[in-house]
């Protein structure tokens, strides 16, 4: 049983349709759909009288085994929910989460979902134990009941404190990682987007890959690298990231804080867009607000509006003023207008790139070895005086540092 209402309260109301999706991608059997209007959501049981009725009804005539929410409901609200319609009764969050767990296949992606869930379940334990909330305090009236409660809270505590730090061994092994493509001056592009937008797909089509993709929101949950090759910049690192959704519960911000790390660290971020999506331009906005909050919305980003099989467009990149590419227009399904984005990225990746022509004398074999071992080298020949001439092209921040060890340009 599905149940979204319009509450005018609401600043930015939930999408039902998305909603619908979400639940199938869940695996869940939608039986029906109940819509409503409310001001602001009524405290006790989030619905009102004649509302809750109508779900209680409809419970009983489809035999539903479970109601959705689209929305965030308080702990007190479920638990008021699950009493009046007997059976069980899941929010929003819990939703999310319910898919997250189902997706997760890297033992890190595992971690962050129970941690997440960990969270949420904290705040709901109390349900578990309801019969025996009647237990008087005092001599001899004392039951099981808080003490219960108790051990569960700790043995919460004990397991998410140890969550929390086995996933910032994860981070630490991460950043390390950066630190290495960092000091290897291997950029960084992390593909970000709604979830469903096509990230998957793009990025198997780059990498000649074959991460799990597939037409469902959260499809990805675990991030993916590969190492891609761009003409005249050389190896670049592609990052496939979790999918970004309305109202992201903040519990997954924070339990995947690790997996979000490689997006705040990107060189450049590939905004992936469902071009032919209806609300489009709204989940655009969407992610806009998530990588403000994880602080990666100064990271410069490429739009990439995909499916563009689905639009009778053709395969483009457009421009700003400065001639800097904002956005291309292609279709990962069948790979038009694809190699437009390996140009378009060559171009924002490599424009701190330098090209020289080096005149080495021969004592400086050091230094031309190690132009080589950085795969600077573009062509090479020999002066009548025994000099080698070397047509370079790298990182500025490269070209700075072996300016010091002192070879002359030649232009």
């Amino acid at each position: 049983m599905l149940v979204h209402l319009n509450l005018a309260s609401e600043a930015e109301r939930e999408d039902p349709r998305e909603f619908e999706e979400l639940v199938l991608s869940a695996g869940g059997d939608p039986a029906a759909y109940i819509m409503g209007q409310r001001d602001a959501p009524h405290p006790r049981t989030f619905v009102g009288k004649g509302k809750l009725e109508e779900i209680a009804a409809e419970v009983e005539a489809n035999e539903a085994e479970v109601v959705m929410f689209n929305h965030a409901l308080s702990p007190s609200q479920e638990r008021n929910l699950e009493s009046e319609l007997k059976c069980r009764v899941l929010d929003r969050t819990g939703l999310i989460l319910d898919i997250f767990a189902q997706r997760a296949r890297t033992h890190e992606g595992k971690l962050q979902v129970e941690l997440a869930q960990l969270r949420h379940m904290s705040t709901r334990l109390v349900r578990g134990w309801t019969h025996l909330e009647r237990q008087k305090g005092g001599i001899g009236l004392r039951g099981p009941g808080e003490t219960q409660l108790e051990t569960d809270r700790r043995l919460l505590r004990v397991r998410i404190k140890s969550i929390t730090a086995r996933l910032e061994k994860v981070q630490r092994q991460r950043d390390q990682g950066r630190r290495s493509r960092r000091r290897a001056e291997i950029p960084t592009v992390s593909l970000v987007g709604y979830t469903n937008a096509g990230k998957s797909t793009l990025f198997n089509r780059m990498t000649e890959s074959t991460v799990y993709a597939a037409d469902q929101l959260f499809a990805t949950l675990d991030p993916t690298l590969r190492r891609l090759e761009l003409e005249q910049v050389g190896p670049v690192v592609l990052a496939d990231t979790v999918g970004f959704i309305a109202h992201l519960p903040h519990k997954l911000v924070q339990a995947f804080k690790a997996t979000l790390e490689e997006t705040r660290n990107a060189d450049l971020l590939l905004h992936v867009v469902d071009a032919a999506a209806s609300e489009r331009d709204d989940n655009i906005e969407q992610v806009d607000n998530v990588l403000e909050e994880i602080d990666a919305s100064d990271i410069p980003q490429l739009q990439v509006f995909n499916k563009l099989d689905l639009l009778e467009q053709t395969p483009r990149i457009e421009r700003n003023e400065e001639g800097r590419p904002v956005r291309v227009w292609l279709s990962a399904m069948s790979g038009a207008g694809c190699e437009l984005l390996l140009d378009a990225m060559t171009e924002l990746v490599g424009q701190d790139m330098v090209q020289e022509e080096l005149s080495l004398e021969p004592d400086q074999g050091g230094l031309r070895a190690e132009l080589y071992r950085m795969g600077a080298v573009q062509s090479e020949n020999y002066s009548d005086e025994g000099k080698a001439q070397l047509s370079v092209r790298l990182p500025r921040a490269d070209w700075n540092r072996l300016m010091k060890k002192g070879p002359e340009p030649l232009f």
